[in-house]
Parts: structure tokens; C-alpha cells; sequence
């Protein structure tokens, strides 16, 4: 039976994620780079929620399509978005952001992919959702949801931005 997460959900995940960032990072300047698609919404929110705290700043989205280890997904989506980084990484405290996280092989390509902008003094991970199942050495810094899954359950995210609709279904591998 499918679990479903709603739009207040969502909001409490971001909430959460936010005021783990400020726990962490009370007064100094950020940069949250978010991975499209789907993690560059939750980053443009956390923004929105961190940038309350008088505090600089910068949101950069990053395009992971020519990076990833499975380039069959360029068959099935070719649209290249293309990445939006207009602040310099030497040296900053970067937050990346992403929906879920699962495998670790997206946070691995998007690492790859950060560094052909620049040397973050501190890289590390949001995540709207972390539903296990690693398969490379990669761990959230910072958790929206926890979810307990199974390895072949899907986790759909739904963005109002990009779909919509805020909501989060787990539906369990039949």
C-alpha cells in the first residue's frame, strides 16, 4: 500500500533541513547548489527559509546530466538544462542540495561536476528525503525525511514548481 507525504509535510522537511543548516552554520555565508531537477525546488526554498536570518547567501543550480555513470538516461531525457552557478566556489562553505537520496551515484556525479567550478573550502549534502540502499560511500549532512524502504520500493517526489503538486509517494515493489 502506497504511504503518501502532503504539502505540510514537505514544508516540515524544509523546515527541518533549515534549522539544522543554521545549528550548524549560524551566521556565516552560504552557497546551496541544487541538482537538477527536483533538488535545485528544495534548494530555492531552503533558500528563501535561510535568507530570513540576514545572512548572505548564493543559490546555484547544477546540471549532473554528463556526469552520471549511466548515460543510457540521455535516451530517455535529452534535454540538457544546463548549470547556474554565478558565484565563485574557491574557498566557500557549499551546501549541496538534492530530493532524495538513495544509490549516492547522483551526489558522486555532482560532485564531479562541482568541481569544474571551483574548490568549496566545505562541501555537504542536504537531502529532502534519505531512503538508504548506498551503494558508494555517501551520507547526508543534513535530512528532511528519513524513510525505511525497500531496495526496489520507488520514492516519487512531486514539486510544486515542476510538477504541480507538493507530494511524496512510497510505493512498495510489488
Amino acid at each position: 500500500m502506497p504511504v503518501t507525504f502532503h504539502a505540510d509535510d514537505i514544508e516540515n522537511a524544509i523546515d527541518t533541513l533549515a534549522q539544522a543548516i543554521r545549528l550548524r552554520h549560524p551566521s556565516e555565508p552560504l552557497t546551496l547548489i541544487g541538482i537538477r531537477s527536483r533538488g535545485d525546488e528544495v534548494a530555492e526554498r531552503l533558500c528563501t527559509r535561510l535568507a530570513e536570518d540576514d545572512r548572505e547567501i548564493h543559490l546555484g543550480i547544477l546540471d549532473i546530466s554528463l556526469y552520471r555513470d549511466d548515460f543510457g538516461h540521455l535516451r530517455e531525457n535529452p534535454k540538457l538544462q544546463g548549470s547556474e552557478i554565478d558565484v565563485p566556489l574557491d574557498d566557500a562553505t557549499v551546501i549541496l542540495v538534492d530530493d532524495v537520496l538513495f544509490t549516492g551515484r547522483t551526489i558522486r556525479a555532482a560532485l564531479d561536476a562541482l568541481s569544474d567550478y571551483g574548490r568549496p573550502s566545505k562541501v555537504e549534502l542536504a537531502v529532502l528525503i534519505d531512503r538508504g540502499h548506498r551503494e558508494m560511500p555517501i551520507s547526508a549532512d543534513f535530512i528532511g525525511i528519513s524513510l525505511a524502504t525497500e531496495r526496489l520500493d520507488h520514492v516519487m517526489v512531486s514539486l510544486e514548481n515542476t510538477d504541480g503538486k507538493d507530494q511524496i509517494e512510497l510505493i512498495p515493489h510489488s
